[in-house]
């Protein structure tokens, strides 16, 4: 029986599946949402909580977090935050404001909801860890993509102003840094790339339930880069 449990956002995505095996494998109960449900999928596996929710709404955030503290036995330890997305575009004053603030919605709301419903139950549970995912081009923008680039330092700058609000009521806030990330949506999108390069997610999962876990007790606040050789 599992003994805690976490949220993973963005568990059904091309990295959020190797981060949820690492943590079933682990021992953990582990809440993943999703946006819809998918007609025909499979049953969930052992360990794995799904359920349905908006995360980018006030109402969907507190009930997946509601799920996660639903099982006393398991009490919430943790919250990964991976939902996010990407979109390029054009230059600064080439790209709709509609297009910049859509990629805040969509990086940025939902970490921050889920986040905020889940550190009251943290805080009374005598602590935890939230772990977000931002990304390089946070600290080292490229051109086409200020949307992104924007919210991704967004979410750093969210999680590390966490770290220092709750750092003195032992809950950590972590964030790791991708580069490319090693999948078959990244690929479709850079068939020429060298993707021996890229870290994959099997090498970033390990990293984030790391952050997750008691293991890292000492260390809240950090920006922990996962770049392969990119």
């Amino acid at each position: 029986m599992a003994e805690r449990s976490v949220v993973v956002t963005g568990g059904t995505g091309g990295l959020g599946g190797a981060v949820v095996a690492s943590f079933v494998e682990a021992g953990w109960r582990v809440v993943v949402p999703r946006r819809a449900a998918r007609p025909g999928s499979e049953p969930a596996a052992d360990g794995v909580v799904p359920l349905v929710a908006d995360l980018t709404d006030p109402a969907g955030a507190a009930r997946v977090v509601e799920a996660a503290v639903g099982d006393p036995a398991a009490p919430l330890r943790a919250v990964v935050n991976l939902v996010g997305g990407y979109a390029s575009g054009g230059l600064v004053h080439e790209t709709p404001v509609e297009e910049f603030e859509r990629m805040l919605t969509v990086n940025l709301r939902p970490t921050y909801l889920v986040t905020q419903a889940a550190l009251p139950h943290l805080v009374a549970a005598g602590g935890g860890a939230v772990v977000c995912v931002s990304a390089r081009a946070a600290l080292t923008p490229f051109a086409g993509a200020a949307g992104y680039v924007t919210a991704k330092a967004a979410v750093l700058a969210f999680a590390n102003a966490v770290a220092v609000e709750y750092r003195s009521r032992n809950v950590r806030c972590n964030t790791v840094l991708p580069s490319v990330i090693d999948t078959p949506a990244n690929r479709a999108a850079q068939p020429d790339a060298d993707h021996s390069r890229w870290v994959t997610p099997a090498e970033i999962a390990p990293v984030i339930r790391f952050l997750a876990s008691t293991d890292s007790a000492p260390t809240t606040g950090a920006s922990v880069p996962v770049y392969g050789r990119a």
